[in-house]
């Protein structure tokens, strides 16, 4: 078997992107997507590449079944994890968001879709994710997961049904996601949380992932007065929410996801990231991940642009 050439290096170097985003998107998380794609570059290293018709299909192959692998594990892992567990957010620009071209393949990696998609079992997410967001055929699916054309369809449409069973469809663009935001911040800092009661919806929810690490409810907020009444707490200055952060956070409107997010800032470090689920009726849902270990990437990635002032200070 022949070491790879600087050709092999560069093909496999030009499909990275396009594996990162199908990892994270079945796995929820970047690291473990990274290390996935790692783990297809070292069997692409032990292999005859000369023999690989189609490498861009061989790596899939490889890449998914590693990542169906590695769902099963975290399944067992997640049956210990402290409180409620939510995916990693990636804010926007992310590269490993991968392609934002339809309609489906923005829903594909949007914080919410992300959270339904863990309710699903590893081969209903694989399809789904390769269907919907990479326009892989049936057939190709059928290869990659070695089931049947009818199976990969079988499964496509059960998954497509818990999804939208899951949450309603929402597109909407950054400029409105940033009045969004503005909006329910002003609302939330207000100390009025009858307008902010205004702004959700009957059974809006509030989820945080702390991982053990930060203090998170274990179980979510419920209902449009528990949340708003949540959400003015959050927000409302004092020293020990200080003290346990490390400092005062600033406070962006932004997008992760895709969609509406707010970012937490103490001295350059991503300290939360407030994902808000949009729906024509309000807001429904707010998932906040405070988890150090899920936001190393999401600082990195703040801290390559200009995000100019913060709306606010928090705490």
């Amino acid at each position: 078997m022949a070491p790879l050439t600087m050709d092999d290096v560069d093909r496999f170097e030009a499909s990275r992107p396009r594996l990162e985003a199908i990892a994270y998107r079945l796995l929820g998380s970047s690291s473990e997507a990274e290390d996935a794609v790692q783990d297809t570059f070292l069997r692409w290293q032990g292999a005859d590449v000369d023999r690989i018709e189609v490498p861009e299909a061989w790596l899939t192959k490889v890449l998914t079944n590693l990542c169906l692998n590695q769902l099963t594990s975290a399944r067992a892992r997640r049956e210990t994890y402290v409180g409620e567990w939510l995916p990693e957010p990636l804010l926007a620009g992310d590269p490993m968001l991968g392609p934002a071209d339809t309609a489906e393949q923005r829903e594909s990696v949007s914080y919410a879709v992300l959270t339904v998609l863990e309710r699903l079992s590893p081969n209903e997410r694989a399809v789904y994710v390769l269907r919907e967001a990479f326009a892989y055929t049936h057939r190709e699916i059928a290869e990659i997961l070695d089931i049947t054309d009818a199976a990969s369809q079988q499964l496509f449409h059960r998954a497509k049904q818990r999804v939208a069973d899951g949450r309603a469809r929402t597109d909407i663009d950054e400029a409105a996601a940033r009045r969004v935001v503005e909006e329910f911040l002003a609302a939330a800092t207000s100390g009025n949380t009858d307008q902010l009661v205004r702004m959700l919806t009957d059974d809006a929810i509030a989820i945080g992932d702390g991982g053990g690490k930060i203090p998170a409810r274990a179980k979510p907020f419920q209902g449009a007065v528990a949340v708003a009444k949540f959400m003015w707490g959050l927000f409302k200055p004092g020293k020990a929410k200080r003290d346990f952060v490390g400092g005062t956070a600033e406070v962006y409107a932004t997008t992760a996801n895709g969609g509406p997010a707010v970012v937490a800032v103490v001295d350059g470090r991503v300290v939360g990231v407030l994902c808000l689920e949009v729906t024509p009726e309000g807001i429904t849902a707010f998932r906040n991940q405070v988890n150090p270990d899920k936001l190393v990437r999401a600082t990195e990635r703040w801290a390559t642009e200009d995000h100019g002032n913060p709306l606010f200070n928090a705490f």
